[in-house]
C-alpha cells in the first residue's frame, strides 16, 4: 500500500475550504547540471520527484533536460522519481530543469480539519516500517536509554511523544559549525547536542519509536516567510509521528528551535512554507541503484559506472504565484 494517502485528496479539499486553513500557492523550480562527465561511461541519474498528497497539490508544469525522462516509483515509501541513463562517447555536461506549480496547506493535527485527513489507520506494514532502525537511527541504547529518562512519568504515547519533543527542542541547537552534523546520525546528536534539522528529527524519531510509538522522516526545501521569491539554498526536514485513534501528528523541532514562540505550535503542526519531496531513509531507488542505501534523496542522485558521481550543480528556486519570479 503507498504511503500517501492519495484516496483521501478530494476529502481535504472540501475539509480545507470548511475549515478555511492557510494555503500558499507557488512554483518550484528545480533545475541542475551534471559536470565533467567522462567520456565513453554509463551514466544513471534519478531525480526525486514531488508529489500531490494529502497536504501539498503538484502540477507539474514542465519537465527539460539533455535526455529523456522516465517516471518510477520506489515501493518501500512510494517515493516518485525522474530517472534517465546513457551512454555517452566523449565529455559533456547534463543540464535538467523541472518546473512545479504547488499548493502547500498547513497541517495541523489538533483542529478538526487536521483530525479529518490524520485520523487513518496503520497497516500492519507500515507500523513495522514505522518502528525499525535505520542504518543512522538505532533504537536501542543511548536513544533509548535517554527515551526511557524523559517518558519516566508520562502518561501515554501523546505525553511521551510530547516529553521527547521537549527534550529535543531544549537539548540540541541549531548549528551547522565543524563535521559531523546534517546527516540525521542520531549518536551524532546525541554527543555533540548541535545538528541541523536532519539531526533533530532522528533523534525524536529514534527516541519515538524506542517507545513504541512510530515515527518517519520527511524532506523537502524551507520557503521565506517573508520572501514573495527568493533561491532556495538547502533542503529542510520534518517529522511526524502516530497515535492511534488520532493518526499522524506533524512536528518541526529544528522550526521551533529557530521560532521559540512557535514551540506549542509545531508540536503538532506544519506551516505552509515548505514543499515536500520524498520519505523515509536508507533507500533503495527505482531501478536500484549500484551503490548503498541512500540516508535520504532530495537531490540529484548520479551513478558513472555504478559509483557515485558527486560533481553536480544546484539552482532551486520559488516564486509566489502573482508575484516576480526569483533571478535565476
Amino acid at each position: 500500500m503507498l504511503r500517501r494517502i492519495c484516496v483521501l485528496l478530494s476529502l481535504f479539499a472540501l475539509t480545507l475550504s470548511a475549515f478555511a486553513q492557510e494555503s500558499r500557492h507557488f512554483t518550484f523550480h528545480y533545475d541542475f547540471t551534471v559536470k565533467n562527465l567522462p567520456a565513453g561511461k554509463k551514466v544513471r541519474i534519478w531525480i526525486p520527484a514531488a508529489q500531490s498528497d494529502a497536504w501539498q497539490e503538484v502540477k507539474v508544469v514542465s519537465t527539460q533536460g539533455s535526455m529523456p525522462l522516465t517516471k518510477t516509483r520506489e515501493s518501500r515509501f512510494g517515493n516518485e522519481i525522474y530517472y534517465a541513463e546513457t551512454l555517452r562517447t566523449h565529455p559533456v555536461d547534463l543540464h535538467f530543469e523541472i518546473e512545479y506549480d504547488v499548493v502547500r496547506h498547513e497541517r495541523s493535527a489538533f483542529t478538526p480539519a487536521g483530525r479529518m485527513v490524520l485520523t487513518t489507520a496503520l497497516t500492519s506494514r507500515e507500523r513495522k516500517e514505522d518502528l525499525q532502525p535505520d542504518a543512522l537511527v538505532p533504537i536501542t541504547g543511548l536513544p533509548a536509554d535517554l527515551a526511557v529518562k524523559v517518558t519516566a512519568d508520562k502518561n501515554g504515547p501523546l505525553e511521551k511523544a510530547r516529553a521527547i519533543y521537549d527534550y529535543v527542542f531544549t537539548t540540541m541547537r541549531y548549528d551547522k559549525t565543524g563535521t559531523g552534523w546534517g546527516r540525521g546520525d542520531v549518536l551524532y546528536a546525541c554527543d555533540a547536542k548541535k545538528g541541523n534539522c536532519t539531526d533533530f528529527h532522528s533523534l525524536f524519531i529514534a527516541m519515538a519509536r524506542s517507545q513504541g510509538i512510530p515515527a518517519r522522516f520527511e524532506i523537502g526545501f524551507p520557503l521565506p516567510p517573508d520572501k514573495h521569491s527568493a533561491e532556495i539554498a538547502g533542503y529542510h526536514c520534518w517529522s511526524d509521528f502516530y497515535i492511534k485513534g488520532m493518526g499522524w501528528i506533524p512536528v518541526d523541532i529544528s522550526e521551533a528551535w529557530k521560532h521559540p514562540e512557535k514551540r506549542d505550535y509545531f508540536f503538532g503542526s506544519h506551516d505552509v512554507n515548505r514543499v515536500q519531496f520524498s520519505m523515509g531513509r536508507d533507500l533503495r531507488l527505482s531501478p536500484a541503484q549500484d551503490g548503498k542505501p541512500l540516508n535520504y534523496f532530495v537531490y540529484p542522485y548520479v551513478e558513472v559506472d555504478g559509483q557515485e558521481w558527486p560533481n553536480v550543480s544546484l539552482a532551486l528556486s520559488f516564486a509566489d504565484v502573482g508575484s516576480t519570479v526569483a533571478a535565476k
